[in-house]
């Protein structure tokens, strides 16, 4: 357990697998909201200020590039570092999401929720470059 309490915001429109991610991390001690669309990460992502948001791309209302430029946009929420988590690889795709200010492009079918949990404090402690790969 952590001495102080992470927040993390898990952004994906698909229930299954926000779920077995949110588990793993809240089995890590971390403490986790989802939020099912786009326009509702944004709004929370301002509200409760997280540690670490996970990004997915393909998201209903707004889609994850269009959150990340709102994020990146706000004074407030500037700082947020932000990891994107697609079904999406093609490299146009993960280019411009590290140009948006995401830190990293996982791919699900490559990430596990142990994979995830594990990069949490590196990510936290990471200035919001994203890392080139």
């Amino acid at each position: 357990m952590r001495d102080e309490e992470v927040q993390v915001l898990f952004v994906e429109d698909d229930p299954a697998v926000a779920q077995m991610y949110k588990l793993k991390l809240e089995l890590d001690g971390y403490v986790v909201t989802v939020a099912p669309d786009g326009e509702a990460g944004l709004r929370m992502a301002r509200e409760d200020r997280p540690d670490i948001i996970f990004l997915d791309i393909r998201l209903p209302k707004m889609d994850g590039f269009a959150v990340l430029e709102e994020l990146r946009a706000d004074e407030q929420t500037k700082e947020i570092p932000v990891v994107i988590l697609s079904n999406y690889s093609e490299q146009e795709l993960v280019e411009r999401g590290l140009n948006l200010g995401a830190l990293e492009y996982l791919i699900k079918s490559e990430t596990t929720p142990a994979k995830l949990s594990k990069g949490v404090e590196g990510w936290r402690s990471e200035p919001s470059e994203p890392r080139r790969s």
